[in-house]
């Protein structure tokens, strides 16, 4: 018998398992220290009022096996909202069965339905698994673009200067 795969949106109860998924991709990304949140910013980011990232869950056979968190920002050019993909994850042992795919085309529908210009996310260069499945679904790299961040220290130090 096939196991059953689906998408739903993720819900306050799942902050457990988001934060799991988020350390599990912490560590994939060789990042295992990187993950500062917890439970509460979870809950508080993702499920108060007025939040403005979202999740879903992906289950196989109503075990959570992956998730993705997204939110919406906005194309000056095209005068419309894009959804933007922050984090995709699945389950090593889960991977291959459709649900990387299966949560893509969630989140792509999403886009179509609120009218979204745009359907964006970055990848590592070196995850070529992942860099490989982007590919296999029509995705296109946007090479010429180069991505900025000003974070923690940098931040507090930059919007101090005078």
């Amino acid at each position: 018998m096939s196991k059953q795969v689906q998408i739903r949106d993720a819900k306050k109860s799942d902050a457990p398992t988001i934060l799991q998924f988020i350390t599990e991709l912490a560590i994939y990304e060789k990042e295992p220290d990187a993950v500062k949140t917890d439970e509460q910013a979870i809950i508080k980011t993702l499920f108060s009022e007025g939040a403005t990232a979202h999740s879903v869950i992906c289950l196989e056979d109503d075990e959570p096996i992956g998730f993705a968190v997204y939110f919406y920002n906005y194309s000056t050019w095209l005068g419309k909202n894009g959804l933007y993909l922050e984090d995709l994850y699945v389950s090593p042992d889960s991977r291959g069965n459709g649900a990387g795919k299966l949560i893509m085309k969630h989140l792509a529908n999403k886009a179509i339905k609120n009218d979204c210009g745009r359907f964006e996310w970055v990848v590592l260069d070196w995850n070529k698994p992942a860099i490989d499945f982007y590919n296999s679904i029509g995705a296109k790299a946007q090479n010429e673009w180069i991505i900025y961040r000003l974070a923690g220290q940098d931040l507090l130090d930059f919007a101090e200067q005078s």
